[in-house]
């Protein structure tokens, strides 16, 4: 059955009437999900736009099931419903707005594990965060071959819900990310793009006696400095520290679509892989992230090719000395 009220909201929002090219490619999937007719990707012409042109001319911006149904009748716009994927949220803090439970089939709550963004103890990563979140996931995997997934949650949860939906998992997943609005990012939902922004990466070396890898990925900030200053004072093990940023330099729009993120993050894993090859194997890889989690999920479905990873979460209000502290390490052992 059409979604009437995913059309209302879009009829109201000037963001549904975007011409550009991505936008094309990646929305016309979107409309035989609702019940609406499919674009073909020959057509050059997108006759949704015209339409909800036309409506607004008329002062026909509010629809219920039935008029919706029968404006879309009358354009002959309806075609057969495909099956709409279950959307499963996880959350670790509070969206101000735009709350998981009322648009999410399911919602795996961790809120109360954290006090405000920071979590209570250091343990529950490992304890209770991540049997949690694998519970959930496998769970939601095993219902179906394709879901949705809205992330309101700390980076080490994104990179862990991927290491549980890994590569391997054979599930297509679509990834809700909030950029200026909520987009929908699948790992192929638009071609690639040859004007999108590559990764950038350079290899500092530290102390030639230690064994272990930092990563620094700084995708919507520049964490460099920041994460350098943290391996300097802390970990005494790391003797390379790979920085990866976007050739463009990073900011909060710099990746475009999912199919982007997934690009960006096979440069990563092949960046991750050839500064391993330049010194002894680390027994451990530090990554620091500064991503949009979409990126950080599709880096997390690589971590069995990775080895050990242990992650880092960042304090950006400042509130417990403004640097990072240690999270998860993957894989966790005995689970």
């Amino acid at each position: 059955m059409m979604n009437y009220e995913w059309w209302r909201i879009h009829l109201r929002s000037a963001t549904f009437l975007r011409r550009s090219t991505t936008y094309a490619n990646a929305s016309t999937r979107f409309f035989g999900v609702v019940g609406l007719r499919r674009i073909q990707s020959k057509q050059s012409a997108l006759i949704y736009d015209e339409v909800v042109f036309q409506w607004m001319a008329q002062g026909r911006i509010e629809f219920d099931r039935k008029t919706l149904r029968e404006a879309c009748a009358q354009e002959e716009l309806l075609g057969e419903s495909e099956e709409r994927p279950r959307v499963y949220g996880v959350k670790s803090f509070e969206h101000a707005f735009d709350r998981l439970e009322e648009r999410c089939d399911d919602v795996l709550d961790l809120v109360p594990v954290f006090d405000e963004r920071y979590i209570r103890s250091d343990a529950d990563w490992e304890a209770e965060l991540y049997p949690k979140l694998q519970t959930f996931l496998r769970v939601a995997a095993q219902r179906q071959e394709r879901l949705r997934l809205a992330l309101d949650a700390h980076a080490t949860l994104a990179f862990a819900a991927g290491s549980i939906l890994n590569m391997k998992s054979g599930r297509h997943i679509e990834l809700e990310q909030r950029t200026l609005g909520t987009r929908v990012w699948a790992a192929d939902d638009v071609p690639r793009d040859p004007e999108w922004s590559e990764l950038r990466e350079s290899i500092h070396d530290i102390a030639s006696d230690r064994i272990d890898l930092a990563v620094s990925l700084g995708i919507t900030h520049d964490i460099l400095g920041d994460v350098r200053q943290y391996v300097d004072a802390h970990l005494h093990s790391v003797g390379r520290l790979l920085s990866l940023e976007p050739t463009s330099g990073p900011g909060a729009q710099i990746v475009d679509a999912g199919r982007h993120a997934f690009d960006l993050v096979q440069a990563a894993k092949e960046a991750v892989r050839r500064a391993k090859l330049c010194g002894a194997q680390p027994e451990t890889t530090h990554v620091f992230i500064a991503a949009p989690n979409a990126v950080t999920f599709f880096l997390g479905q690589q971590q069995p090719g990775l080895g050990r990873i242990r992650l880092y979460e960042f304090d950006f209000e400042g509130a417990r000395g403004g640097s990072y502290s240690a999270s998860l390490t993957l894989p966790v052992v005995g689970r």
